[in-house]
C-alpha cells in the first residue's frame, strides 16, 4: 500500500472537488478519492484505491483500507478499522476501535511454517447498509451483511447477517429488538407492527423481517 503524508490544511480531492480537509499527520495514498467536505484527522491511514464520499468524518487513528468504498456521510470514529473490501453506504456509523475483518481463515503462516504472503489468501468483505449503526468496538467477521438502519450494540461480535432495523448485542450478536432511522428502539403498535416513539414511523414485521409500514 503506498501512503503519503499530505500537507496541513485544505486540499482539493483527487477527483478534482475542492474542500477536503486532511489533517498534517495523516497518510493518504495519492490514488484514494476523496468526496467534497469531508474531514480526516489525525493519524488516519486511507489506502490506495479507496474511497470516500462527500461529507466523511474520519476520526484519529482510523484505518480505511485499500479499496475500500465509503458512501457520503459517514462516519468512521476514532481508531476504527475497515479493511478491504469492505463496503459502507451512505450515513453509516463506525463506533471508535470497531473492526470490520477481512480474513475468513486468519493464519500468519502456511501450513509449511512459511511466511503467508498476500496470494495465499482471497480478502472476503463486509458489507454495511444504509445509515447502520456499528457500536464502539464491535467486531464484523467478514462475509457478512448489516441491513440498513440496523443497529449493532457496543463490543458485540457479529457473525451472521443482520436484518435492516434489527437492534444486536452480544457474543455473538443476537437480534433483541428492532431500531427505526432516529435509532430510538420501537414499540409493539398491534399485531406484528411496530411505532418509532421519536417519529411516529410505523413498520410492519413479516416472516422475521422489518419493513417500512405501506403508505
Amino acid at each position: 500500500m503506498t501512503m503519503r503524508t499530505t500537507v496541513p490544511g485544505v486540499r482539493a480531492a483527487s477527483d478534482g472537488r475542492a474542500g477536503v480537509f486532511v489533517a498534517p499527520s495523516a497518510d493518504v495514498a495519492d490514488s484514494a478519492r476523496l468526496g467534497a467536505g469531508s474531514r480526516i484527522w489525525d493519524l488516519v491511514q486511507v489506502g490506495d484505491e479507496a474511497e470516500l464520499g462527500r461529507d466523511c468524518v474520519l476520526g484519529r487513528g482510523a484505518c480505511v483500507g485499500p479499496g475500500v468504498t465509503v458512501g457520503d456521510n459517514v462516519k468512521i470514529q476514532n481508531y476504527a478499522l475497515v479493511y478491504a473490501p469492505a463496503t459502507l453506504g451512505a450515513g453509516v456509523f463506525v463506533g471508535p476501535a470497531a473492526v470490520l475483518t477481512n480474513d475468513e481463515y486468519p493464519r500468519s503462516v502456511d501450513v509449511d511454517g512459511s511466511a503467508k504472503t498476500a496470494a495465499g489468501w482471497t480478502p472476503v468483505g463486509v458489507t454495511v447498509e444504509e445509515g447502520a449503526s456499528l457500536g464502539a468496538r464491535s467486531v464484523c467477521v467478514a462475509p457478512v451483511r448489516i441491513g440498513r438502519w440496523a443497529m449493532v450494540g457496543a463490543g458485540a461480535v457479529v457473525v451472521d447477517d443482520v436484518p435492516a432495523f434489527a437492534l444486536v448485542v452480544g457474543v455473538p450478536a443476537r437480534r433483541i429488538g428492532w431500531v427505526g432511522r432516529a435509532g430510538v428502539r420501537l414499540e409493539p403498535d398491534g399485531d406484528d407492527v411496530w411505532r418509532c416513539p421519536r417519529t411516529g414511523e410505523r413498520f410492519v414485521q413479516e416472516e422475521g423481517l422489518l419493513h417500512e409500514f405501506p403508505s
